[in-house]
């Protein structure tokens, strides 16, 4: 069984600040602010939600399809799908723009302040999903925001379940926009910001957000997720991670354990609890695909 992933691929050019942003950034300056962050240490690595959340799939031994788009700099990445053993059949190259690039910095409590250049991605709209055999699965995660309405509604059409995951495309949507993204979508994936402020737009309590869907995954960083099924609330714990070095990646792991759970047929606190794992696992490496999978991240699971 194959799942279909709509999102971004992106360069992320990844700066470590060695302090901490709150104690540079003057609360009652904001409306002049100007500030300068020394960032010793630089790396450029291939990320995006797409590519990331492939990336965590075919390390669980899943088939990921990513549905996204390059820029003219893209050739790289295509390679780099390739040698994972991902296909590309989904992923078109836009020739006139460059790659969606993400600028990210991270200070030593692992608060992060990005940029992000759309580039390619917005013109993901392009690519259109239909019905296929071997296609049983699909997500939504912050891509263009024309692509992910259509996406969304072709998912629908095709009888193809999916996870809507907005991350950093929610403030793209209004209230009745995400409401219709809920009543298309079979599950919700969000973090605990995410989903206040979705159910702020919604103008909804988590616990009837729950009952629109089959289920809710609210993540919550080192405490662990919240799962919702039918309004009710169930805690899965965090897994202790080895070392906190980088939390750039770690939703999209968790989220390519997700799927890879959907497509076992587990249940979804059995989801979560991989998903805990492999974000704990991400966690203690750089970037967000450089981590490795072994056979002890799935026993007792």
């Amino acid at each position: 069984m194959a799942t279909l992933i709509c999102g971004s691929l992106a360069f992320d050019t990844i700066m470590s600040f060695e302090g901490r942003f709150a104690e540079q950034i003057l609360p009652d300056q904001l409306h002049i602010l100007n500030v300068s962050f020394l960032v010793p240490s630089l790396r450029r690595d291939f990320g995006g939600c797409a590519g990331n959340i492939a990336y965590a799939m075919r390390q669980l031994g899943g088939t990921p399809l990513p549905v996204a788009t390059l820029g003219n700099d893209g050739s790289d990445y295509l390679a780099r799908l390739r040698q994972l053993g991902v296909s590309t059949e989904f992923v078109r190259t836009i020739d006139d723009t460059y790659t969606a690039q993400a600028m990210i910095m991270t200070d030593r409590d692992n608060n992060q302040i990005t940029a992000f250049h759309p580039g390619a991605m917005m013109q993901a709209h392009r690519t259109h999903i239909v019905a296929r055999e071997d296609i049983r699965l699909g997500i939504i995660s912050p891509d263009g925001r024309d692509a992910m309405l259509q996406h969304a509604e072709q998912f629908r059409a095709a009888g193809i379940p999916f996870v809507f995951d907005p991350g950093q495309g929610l403030p793209m949507f209004n209230g009745d926009e995400l409401a219709h993204f809920v009543e298309l979508a079979t599950w919700v994936t969000v973090n605990d910001y995410e989903g206040r402020m979705l159910c702020d737009r919604m103008g909804i309590e988590l616990d009837e957000l729950s009952r629109r869907v089959q289920g809710l995954v609210v993540t919550l960083g080192g405490e662990g997720c919240d799962i919702w099924e039918a309004g009710v609330r169930t805690r899965v714990p965090p897994v202790q991670a080895a070392s906190v070095v980088d939390p750039t990646g770690c939703g999209d792991a968790w989220r390519g354990a997700l799927l890879h759970g959907l497509e076992q047929g587990w249940p979804l606190a059995r989801c979560a609890a991989l998903g805990n794992r492999l974000g704990a696992l991400k966690i203690a490496s750089r970037g967000p695909q450089n981590y490795q999978v072994d056979g002890a991240v799935l026993a007792g699971i």
